[in-house]
């Protein structure tokens, strides 16, 4: 049977939440966890496509970012810190895998691209499983940057930080997943249908990460 955890409500930001914790407070960090779940869920499934093995990549990111917060000196906000540590985790077991792809900087133009304007909503569920599959169809280089823009809205600077990219390549590869889409795709949309992220799974994570770091205050 798996733990059940409950929802943890804040109106703190961030920055406040992390103070608390290295105050002290190491509960707080589930907050930090069940804010971020579904985002760290859907940029590491799309650069690992083994479920099982992302949940654990996940794991990974979260404990070295706990491990790491009095390191953190908010040159970047959180997220994109935290996104960063999970990139590189989800790159090296890649690597150790032997699938390891280098995002190497992409200085090619492409001459075909056009633009195109995802909808704010998945009408239904057969086309985020169509965008899904779309999505598993391209490269994982232009994939990526397709999630972070497109489905978590992260902003082409914190998407370039995440991926070490300077930003006129994350517009080139974010141009160009959109080109190949289109061909797969007569119309896509974005939603939380797409990686979905459920409860029993963030719990799962919650709990991992705080038996793995110690916590004495962990969740019960």
């Amino acid at each position: 049977m798996e733990m059940s955890v409950p929802v943890v409500h804040s109106e703190l930001s961030d920055k406040e939440i992390v103070e608390r914790i290295l105050g002290g407070e190491g509960r707080c960090y589930e907050q930090l966890i069940r804010k971020y779940n579904a985002r760290l869920y859907r940029i590491a499934r799309s650069i690992v496509i083994d479920d099982n093995d992302v949940e654990e990549l996940m794991q990974c990111a979260y404990i070295k970012a706990y491990e790491n917060l009095a390191k953190f000196h908010w040159r970047s906000s959180f997220p994109t810190w935290l996104v960063r540590i999970l990139v590189n985790e989800c790159f090296a077991f890649l690597k150790r895998k032997n699938r390891y792809v280098s995002i190497d900087d992409d200085q090619k133009t492409f001459s075909n691209m056009t633009t195109v304007t995802p909808a704010a909503i998945v009408l239904n569920k057969e086309l985020a499983v169509a965008l899904e599959n779309a999505l598993f169809d391209i490269q994982e280089k232009y994939r990526t940057v397709f999630v972070m823009r497109e489905i978590e809205d992260m902003s082409i600077a914190e998407t370039a930080q995440a991926l070490d990219l300077t930003e006129s390549n994350v517009k080139v590869r974010l141009n160009r997943a959109k080109t190949m889409l289109q061909q797969r795709l007569n119309d896509y949309y974005k939603s939380d249908a797409v990686f979905s992220f459920h409860l029993t799974r963030c719990d799962r994570v919650v709990v991992g990460v705080f038996a793995a770091v110690g916590c004495e205050d962990s969740p019960p």
